[in-house]
């Protein structure tokens, strides 16, 4: 199961969050991954403060991603016995530790200083490779062609967030058929996080996540999870209540 883009922010359960929780109990997955920017930093961002708007401190957010994210492990402990835990890491996670070691590097390795340190659950990486021919991955191509030429060029197929369109793309050549993945945004895309810079502007986005099964160590055609309504998803041409 992965889920990406949550930009936990404080007192806020998304639909998609909610659906997330379902889906943990309904198909207790062997693992899942958290594919980036779960921590959102919005008050420690490179880019200016947008008019008077107002974001939550570091401790605030980090506080909402502990909360968050726990809930899901416990929900996966009961799901199933052993359930692998991973966190593909993105570019607004990576703000953590940015603006430590830019302004603070004399507190490097000391222990909380680090985004993995306040989730010792989950295992931290850059990239995950579930099989051979399927990489996990917050983001590499962009633009509205991404799922399709990240399969194309990466010659496996490739799950990726970051650009909260919630798709699947498939791609054949003399291989076989492959997968370009996105796995969409687990907050609501009008949600506190996106509304000033967006500008009260439509985007193609969805909030929803992506469900990988194998048969044999081969990926099946990847699944989509999404927001059909306030607390409702939509999964297998069913709609349920979350």
């Amino acid at each position: 199961m992965v889920f990406s883009d949550a930009h936990f922010w404080p007192s806020i359960h998304t639909t998609a969050y909610k659906g997330l929780l379902w889906a943990i109990k309904e198909l207790q997955p062997k693992a899942i991954i958290a594919n980036g920017d779960v921590f959102d930093g919005a008050s420690i961002s490179r880019f200016p403060r947008i008019g008077w708007d107002s974001t939550p401190s570091v401790i605030q957010e980090l506080k909402a991603c502990e909360l968050a994210m726990g809930e899901i492990e416990e929900t996966a402990k009961k799901a199933r016995h052993n359930v692998n835990l991973v966190w593909t890491l993105g570019n607004h996670d990576a703000r953590f530790e940015n603006r430590l070691a830019a302004n603070a590097p004399q507190y490097e390795q000391v222990k909380g200083f680090s985004l993995k340190d306040h989730f010792p659950a989950w295992h931290p990486c850059w990239s995950c490779w579930p099989t051979e021919e399927v990489a996990v991955k917050h983001r590499w191509k962009g633009g509205v062609h991404a799922t399709h030429n990240n399969t194309v060029n990466a010659g496996v197929s490739i799950v990726t967030g970051h650009l909260h369109s919630l798709k699947v793309t498939p791609y054949a050549d003399y291989n076989g058929n492959r997968f370009g993945v996105d796995t969409g945004t687990l907050a609501e895309i009008d949600g506190p996080q996106f509304v000033n810079y967006l500008e009260d502007s439509p985007v193609n986005w969805r909030s929803g996540f992506a469900v990988l099964t194998f048969h044999d160590g081969k990926l099946l055609w990847p699944e989509l999870v999404h927001k059909w309504g306030e607390g409702k998803i939509e999964f297998r041409g069913k709609v349920y209540d979350v």
